[in-house]
């Protein structure tokens, strides 16, 4: 499974991204990914970048199979997106990899000068057969407010 660590930049930047989002303030659409730790049980949170695309709503993990995405796993898809006081709990499926080269087009398209170093040479321009040949190495969730689930 891959998995690239965060290393120390990474980790300041996370960290700095996650604290000014945790106060309202999202840099080029960012919002936490909050996940009940799959040992702890006690909430994780994790900047990400929501892609909007056809009407839906993914969550892509550009570092590979991380903690959050294990977690995320473990908590049957359940999580909240955050971004200062505002919580939306929602439910996650896992995309198969048969699914994912639109969405990691789009999701290069939208934010490749900040994850792009994570995908090898790809971009939003790579064939389907390229994409298609990575996607295992990129979970890829598609969210469904979880209000809107209780509703219906």
């Amino acid at each position: 499974m891959r998995y690239v660590e965060a290393g120390r930049s990474g980790n300041l930047l996370n960290r700095v991204v996650g604290w000014l989002t945790g106060r309202g303030l999202s840099l080029w659409g960012s919002q936490l990914v909050a996940v009940r730790g799959r040992k702890s049980g006690e909430w994780r949170t994790n900047p990400v970048n929501p892609l909007t695309m056809d009407g839906e709503r993914y969550l892509v993990a550009p570092r590979g199979h991380t903690q959050w995405v294990r977690n995320l796993r473990a908590a049957e898809g359940r999580g909240e997106l955050r971004l200062g006081s505002r919580v939306e709990p929602f439910t996650a499926v896992e995309v198969p990899d048969e699914g994912k080269p639109q969405i990691l087009r789009a999701y290069l398209e939208r934010w490749k000068f900040e994850v792009g170093l994570f995908f090898e040479g790809l971009d939003h321009h790579s064939s389907d057969a390229d994409l298609l040949r990575v996607a295992s190495g990129y979970p890829v969730f598609r969210l469904t407010s979880a209000r809107y689930e209780a509703a219906s």
